[in-house]
């Protein structure tokens, strides 16, 4: 899905005046952008724990890792995810089970709990059911946190759940949360403002107990810009020897449009419906499927992505390995929260908690 509007692929910033009114006047929005001096000494204390729901493929879970926090327990439902999951981090509790029927009682004490709920019943590529969708996974996040009590809440979706539509049901939400004590804000943001080579703009939603609120800001968006898909690709572009892989990385030099990985119900290893396949072929990518390898060295036209070249795109390590056939992996990555924009925010949050804890400790 490509999002039109104030977007420059390459360089510029997401722009807020595509959010309705209220975003703009704060009314859901209660917190500022912080510094970036903050941001630098998030992950100086240790201790914090999340409990992490809908984990997937682990983007969010490797940005949180790397801010400093802890995973108690990761809950997913797809065994390919799970999978991927025990592959690089056998020592992490995956818990491979439907969220609607998992019991938080024993998780109870952790400080957070984050996700990325499913966007389907968001998401302006669908039919935008919403509350009405059985993935609607909102009312779960609410149960969970009234039985488990976090200090804070963080879940990434898509940009559609700020339209207009879905306004009674953010307010739903809010008035839930604020009943067991907490302080709601949603922001929009974009994963190229934190280095992602991708136009992959996200909502983050996060809940504090109203205690901390004066603790949190949002992440300022980071001085470097993201490099090109040419940049970013070239090696891996230029594994088997390709000859043509200097010349593609030179037209390749914009940021890369969304990576959309399809639903369960829907969507195979392809780069997305025809608009998108457009704007990746004016990077000179075959946006119809997914490659097994790199091209060869004597490859002539139009190269695909191969399943690792797009987990970069997403900003996940190289080494990060995943499960599954080549359908199921490039879903798991196309749907994932790229984990330096989940880092950029799990830093913020864990400025937040690290900073009422000394407060708490000093007074």
């Amino acid at each position: 899905m490509i999002i039109a509007g104030n977007f420059n692929m390459k360089r510029q910033r997401y722009s807020t005046t595509f959010l309705f009114p209220g975003m703009s006047m704060g009314l859901e929005n209660p917190w500022s952008t912080g510094s970036s001096r903050q941001t630098a000494n998030a992950g100086k204390c240790k201790g914090i724990t999340t409990l992490e729901l809908c984990a997937g493929a682990g983007g969010q879970a490797i940005g949180l890792e790397h801010a400093g926090i802890t995973h108690a327990g990761l809950v997913e439902i797809d065994k390919h995810a799970c999978a991927t999951l025990r592959l690089n981090r056998p020592g992490w509790n995956v818990i491979e089970q439907d969220v609607n029927i998992f019991d938080g009682g024993p998780y109870k004490g952790v400080d957070i709990i984050s996700g990325g709920l499913p966007c389907p019943p968001f998401s302006v590529a669908g039919k935008q059911l919403g509350k009405a969708d059985e993935r609607n996974l909102f009312p779960v996040m609410i149960r969970l946190v009234d039985q488990i009590r976090p200090r804070a809440v963080m879940i990434e979706n898509v940009r559609g759940i700020l339209d207009a539509v879905f306004e009674d049901y953010r307010g739903y939400v809010k008035k839930e949360l604020v009943k067991l004590g907490y302080e709601p804000g949603w922001k929009l943001m974009n994963a190229s403002d934190f280095g992602v080579p991708q136009l992959r703009p996200r909502v983050v939603f996060i809940a504090l107990r109203k205690n901390l609120t004066e603790h949190f800001s949002w992440p300022q968006v980071v001085d470097i810009p993201p490099k090109t898909v040419g940049e970013i690709l070239h090696d891996l572009m230029a594994a088997n020897g390709w000859k043509g892989a200097k010349a593609w990385a030179e037209q390749a030099n914009e940021i890369a449009p969304t990576v959309v990985g399809g639903s369960h119900k829907h969507g195979g290893p392809d780069l997305g419906p025809t608009r998108a396949r457009k704007a990746w072929a004016a990077l000179g990518v075959d946006g119809l499927g997914i490659a097994n390898e790199a091209p060869t060295s004597d490859f002539v036209g139009i190269p695909r992505l191969t399943a690792r070249m797009v987990a970069r795109l997403q900003g996940f390590p190289d080494e990060w390995k995943f499960a599954g056939t080549k359908t199921q992996i490039y879903r798991q990555i196309g749907n994932a929260f790229p984990p330096p924009f989940a880092r950029a925010v799990a830093e913020r949050l864990m400025a937040c908690l690290n900073t009422s804890r000394r407060v708490r400790i000093a007074s």
